[in-house]
């Protein structure tokens, strides 16, 4: 928290005065300790000081001709007492915004200590002169906490991300869906916190899921995911053509693939000798979107896909031997790591079936254990390492989640976690200021009605 404060002089002509030294204010000493931050229903957030004290120094300097007049003033202000309001609301593109921030300030008691050339003359008129500093400090703190919090504050809430790619073909959105709801004790955000593709901007998916219901209260921030989060993730990923796989010649492991030739031995030795020592193709694609369960016993992701065998000999179309139908479940465990949301996934359940006939599904009954096998040692790993790049949960840059602790419920889980400043406050608003907002009494200033004197 900065203050302007500077040192009026009324020279009858021809003054030079240092413009720097009347902006040359020092805070030395800055007393909160009396302060609360706390909600008020309905959409406010309010910071309360009571009895604070505040030190500055500042240099004075003026020239009148042969007349020269230096030194430095020591000041202190006592019985500072600051209530500010901060009114939170969703803006045009969903992202939360300061809108409005009321403010009632005074100051009880203020003393100064003079130095330099008249420091005598200073000192007899010490009672006027601190009378008119309480009055202009009086004056001044509203309009810089207002500048604080129209300006700065929205600046630093401009880095949160709102609607984003999440890499070539995906992105997220998580615009507020309505105006942030304070109560006593919580501030309630309700995030649409949904996955689209790319291709498709406008494209959205119709939210079942039940909604979440959040009751901890160990730690500062809980976030609430529903099985709609990760269903519109799957789903965006299915409509951009991602969840399928093909492996050819040598991408298919050696032993799956003598496997798989002595298994369509009688297919393939009908087929003419070009075609028979052609390169085998394992192909796998899901039928339709997976759809995740959370269960307080833990998060599934079920899986329908089409496995299909085939020889492709070089130059001619290729040979399809089978196709099946694969039905998988996988667990999934979710983290929470700085601001990225992880996932881990585990197949748990296999099985392939012919959709042709029962007879030909009783024939695939050999090809369980090697594909289950194939799947957890060529494709789970690729999975999971681009699940566990994860997915950024939108805060405020140089923030991040640290104590996390995740609880499944029945349709969604939470994620409890404490708020840690990787980065100074300062710093972020500094690289993210507004141009030309420097002097927060040059910028837009609050109703004089605010500022109480």
């Amino acid at each position: 928290m900065s203050f302007l404060c500077g040192w009026v002089g009324l020279p009858l002509r021809g003054p030079e005065i240092d413009p720097e030294a009347s902006r040359r204010v020092k805070v030395t000493e800055l007393q909160l300790t009396p302060s609360e931050l706390h909600f008020q229903p309905e959409q406010e957030l309010v910071l309360q000081i009571s009895n604070a004290s505040l030190g500055l120094r500042f240099r004075r300097q003026l020239l009148y001709w042969f007349f020269y007049d230096g030194g430095y003033i020591n000041a202190s202000a006592e019985g500072v007492s600051i209530r500010t309001a901060l009114q939170l609301s969703r803006d045009a593109t969903g992202r939360i915004k300061v809108s409005n921030v009321s403010c009632q300030a005074s100051v009880s008691r203020m003393h100064a200590a003079f130095g330099g050339t008249f420091k005598k003359v200073y000192e007899f008129l010490s009672t006027f002169i601190t009378s008119g500093m309480r009055f202009l400090l009086n004056q001044q703190i509203c309009p810089v906490l207002y500048h604080a919090g129209m300006v700065l504050l929205n600046s630093l809430l401009d880095t949160v991300p709102v609607r984003s790619s999440v890499d070539e073909l995906v992105g997220i959105d998580y615009s507020l869906l309505k105006d942030p709801v304070a109560s006593d004790s919580n501030l309630d955000m309700e995030f649409r916190g949904a996955f689209f593709p790319l291709a498709e901007g406008n494209w959205s998916l119709l939210n079942r899921a039940v909604e979440p219901q959040l009751q901890e209260a160990e730690r500062m921030v809980y976030v609430a995911f529903s099985e709609f989060f990760f269903d519109s993730a799957m789903e965006s990923y299915f409509r951009a053509g991602a969840l399928q796989l093909s492996l050819v010649g040598d991408k298919v492991p050696h032993d799956l693939d003598m496997l798989l030739r002595a298994t369509y031995f009688g297919s393939i030795v009908l087929l003419s000798p070009a075609v028979i020592d052609s390169p085998l193709k394992l192909e796998l694609r899901v039928l339709a979107p997976p759809r995740c369960t959370i269960k307080p016993s833990g998060t599934t992701v079920s899986v329908t896909a089409s496995v299909t065998i085939a020889l492709v000999p070089p130059d001619l179309p290729e040979v399809q031997l089978s196709s099946m139908i694969m039905d998988a479940r996988l667990s999934a465990k979710m983290a929470l790591r700085g601001k990225a949301l992880r996932t881990q996934l585990d197949l748990r359940r296999f099985r392939i079936y012919s959709n042709q006939s029962a007879l030909e599904s009783l024939a695939l009954i050999p090809l369980q254990a090697p594909l289950k096998t194939m799947l957890q040692i060529g494709v789970m790993p690729m999975l999971n390492e681009r699940m566990w790049r994860g997915v950024q949960i939108p805060l405020p840059e140089g923030m991040n989640f640290v104590r996390e602790v995740v609880t499944n419920h029945v349709g969604f889980l939470t994620i409890g976690a404490d708020l840690h400043f990787a980065k100074g406050l300062r710093e972020v608003i500094e690289k993210n200021r507004p141009a030309n907002t420097r002097d927060p009494l040059a910028s837009s200033a609050p109703p004089p009605s605010t500022a109480a004197a």
